[in-house]
C-alpha cells in the first residue's frame, strides 16, 4: 500500500468517526453521508493553510453569545440599581437605612449559594439548571419591576439574586465544557471576562439614564426583556449536558449531594457576605456584624473539616491543593476586591472633591468600560503567548502601578484626567486578570468537576467585589479630609495588588505555568 493510500485511507476513516464532526461545524454533528455536502472549512489539509484552533464554528458562535448574554445580564444587575435607589426609597416608603437591603437581598443568594449551584449543576445537569435559573431570573426581575410595596420588591430581588447563582457558575462551566483548553476556550474567556467587565460600566451609566427617562422600574424591566430574549435561544441551543457519573463497572451511579458539606458551606458564605455587606454600610461594629462574621468563619472551618471525612464531598480537598486553584483564587480575589475599592474611592473623589456631576462621573467610567473592551480583545492573545499564570501576575502588577499612579490627584480640576487614565489602565489590567485567574482554575479540571471549579471562581469573584469596601473604602468615608482619605486607599490598594502580584508569580511557579499554558 503506497503513502498516498494510507493517507488518503486514514483521512476518510478520521472525517466518518461518530461525534467528531466536520472540522467548521458545531460539536455533536456527526458525518457519513452528508460529509461531502458540508461547507468548506480553513482547516482542511488540502487548504495548505494550518488550521486556526481559535476559530469557532456557527453553532460555538452562537452557544457563546447566549452563554456572554447571561453573564452580561447578571453583571447589569449588580449595578443598574445604585443609581436609582434614592428614587426607589421615595417612592416605595423605603428608610435610608432599608435601601442596603436592596443591594443586600440580592448579593446573599447570589453569592450564599455559588458554590452549591456550581456542585449541583456538576451532578444533575447544567443545562437545566441553568434554564431553571433564567426563568427564575426572569420572572423574578418581572415581580421586582411591578413591585406594590417593601416586601415584594426585597422578594423580587432576593428571588433574582438565587436565579443569578444558578445562572453565573452553570454558565460559566457550560462555557468550558463546550470549548476545549487552548486557543478556544481562551478567546472565550476573554470574550466572557470583557462582557462582564461592561456589565458593571454599562449598568451604571444605563442606570442613571433609564431612572431619569422612564422611572426605576425600566431598571428591572430591563432585566426582564434580556431574560425573556436568552431564555428561547439557551432552550435551542445549549447542548444536553446530563450527569455522566458511572461505577467501576461502567453501569450508571446515582450521584449524590453532600448535605451537611452544603449546609456548612452555604450558611458560612450567608453569613459572611451579610457581615461584610452590612460593615461596608455601619462599620464593623454593629453586633450582628460581628456575630455573623464569627459565625461565617465557624461554618467554613466546619466545612473544611466535613469535606476532609465525607464519602462524597461537595468540594475535594485534593481541588483546594492545587496549586493553580489556590494561587489563582487568590490573584482573583485580589483584583476584584482591590478593583472595586478604587471604584468606591474614584467615584467620592470626583463628586464630592472636583464637583463632577453624576454624569460626568459616569462619563469617565464609560471610558475605564472602552479601555477594558480592548484589553479583553487582546488579553487571549497575550495568555496564549505568555501563559495564563505569567499574564495573571503580571496584570495585576500592572493594576498596582497604575493605581499608584492616581495617587497623583489633588483638588485641581485637571486632575479629572490623571483619574481617568489611570482607572482606565488598571482595568485594562484588571480585566487581564480576570480572564486569566478563570484559565488559571479550571486549566487541567475533568469536565465532570468545572462546575465545582467555576463555583470557586464565581464564589472568589462574589466576596471580592463584596470585602473590598468595607476593608479599605471606609478610610475614605471616615477621614477628616476626604482627598487624604481617598489617598490612603489607593496606597494601601496598589501595595495589596503588588504584593498578591508577587505571591502569585512565586506560588504558583514552574509547574503552575505548565499546567495553566
Amino acid at each position: 500500500m503506497t503513502a498516498e493510500t494510507t493517507t488518503k485511507t486514514t483521512t476518510e476513516s478520521t472525517a466518518r468517526t461518530p461525534g467528531t464532526g466536520t472540522p467548521g461545524i458545531g460539536p455533536g454533528t456527526t458525518n457519513g453521508p452528508r460529509a461531502d455536502t458540508s461547507p468548506p472549512s480553513p482547516a482542511r489539509p488540502e487548504d495548505g493553510r494550518p488550521p486556526r484552533p481559535d476559530r469557532l464554528s456557527r453553532r460555538d458562535a452562537l452557544v457563546l453569545f447566549v452563554l456572554c448574554a447571561a453573564q452580561f445580564m447578571v453583571a447589569l444587575d449588580f449595578s443598574v440599581l445604585n443609581v436609582a435607589l434614592p428614587v426607589l426609597g421615595r417612592d416605595l416608603g423605603m428608610s435610608p437605612s432599608a435601601l442596603q437591603w436592596a443591594v443586600t437581598a440580592f448579593a446573599l443568594p447570589s453569592g450564599g449559594f455559588l458554590l452549591l449551584f456550581g456542585r449541583i449543576g456538576d451532578l444533575f445537569g447544567r443545562r437545566r439548571l441553568f434554564l431553571t435559573g433564567l426563568t427564575v431570573f426572569g420572572a423574578a426581575s418581572l415581580l421586582a419591576t411591578l413591585a406594590w410595596d417593601p416586601a415584594s420588591f426585597l422578594a423580587g430581588r432576593a428571588l433574582q439574586g438565587l436565579g443569578a447563582a444558578a445562572i453565573v457558575p452553570t454558565g460559566m462551566s457550560l462555557l468550558t465544557t463546550t470549548f476545549a483548553e487552548g486557543p478556544a476556550r481562551d478567546r472565550a474567556l476573554g470574550i466572557s471576562g470583557t462582557l462582564l467587565s461592561l456589565g458593571f460600566t454599562v449598568g451604571m451609566v444605563a442606570g442613571g439614564v433609564l431612572t431619569d427617562v422612564l422611572g426605576w422600574r425600566s431598571t428591572m424591566g430591563l432585566l426582564s426583556l434580556f431574560a425573556l430574549v436568552v431564555l428561547p435561544l439557551a432552550t435551542g441551543l445549549l447542548p444536553s449536558s446530563g450527569p455522566r457519573h458511572t461505577t467501576e463497572a461502567g453501569a450508571p451511579d446515582r450521584p449524590r449531594l453532600d448535605i451537611p458539606g452544603a449546609v456548612a458551606v452555604t450558611g458560612g458564605l450567608l453569613a459572611l457576605i451579610y457581615a461584610l455587606s452590612t460593615a461596608a454600610d455601619r462599620g464593623f461594629g454593629g453586633a450582628d456584624v460581628v456575630t455573623t462574621l464569627v459565625a461565617g468563619v465557624l461554618l467554613l472551618g466546619a466545612f473544611v473539616r466535613i469535606e476532609s471525612r465525607a464519602d462524597a464531598p461537595l468540594v475535594s480537598l485534593r481541588m483546594l491543593r492545587r496549586r493553580t486553584v489556590a494561587w489563582g483564587n487568590l490573584g482573583g480575589l485580589v483584583t476584584f476586591s482591590m478593583m472595586s475599592t478604587v471604584v468606591f474611592a474614584l467615584t467620592l473623589y470626583l463628586q464630592e472633591t472636583l464637583g463632577l456631576s453624576a454624569f460626568e462621573t459616569g462619563l469617565v467610567f464609560g471610558a475605564q468600560g472602552a479601555l477594558s473592551a480592548v484589553a479583553g480583545m487582546y488579553a487571549p492573545k497575550v495568555i496564549g503567548r505568555f501563559g495564563a499564570r505569567r499574564t495573571l501576575a503580571g496584570s495585576l502588577a500592572g493594576q498596582g502601578l497604575f493605581v499608584a499612579g492616581m495617587l497623583l490627584v489633588n483638588a485641581h480640576t485637571w486632575s479629572v484626567w490623571i483619574a481617568t487614565a489611570g482607572v482606565s489602565l488598571a482595568s485594562m489590567f484588571h480585566l487581564g486578570a480576570i480572564i486569566s485567574y478563570g484559565l488559571t482554575v479550571t486549566s487541567g479540571v475533568p469536565d465532570e468537576e468545572q462546575g465545582l471549579a467555576t463555583g470557586l471562581v464565581t464564589s472568589t469573584q462574589q466576596v471580592g467585589i463584596t470585602v473590598g469596601i468595607p476593608l479599605l473604602g471606609v478610610l475614605a468615608t471616615t477621614s477628616d479630609d476626604l482627598l487624604a482619605g481617598v489617598h490612603t486607599v489607593l496606597a494601601l490598594d496598589a501595595a495589596i495588588v503588588l504584593a498578591a502580584a508577587a505571591l502569585v508569580a512565586v506560588g504558583l511557579g514552574r509547574q503552575g505555568a505548565a499546567r495553566t499554558r
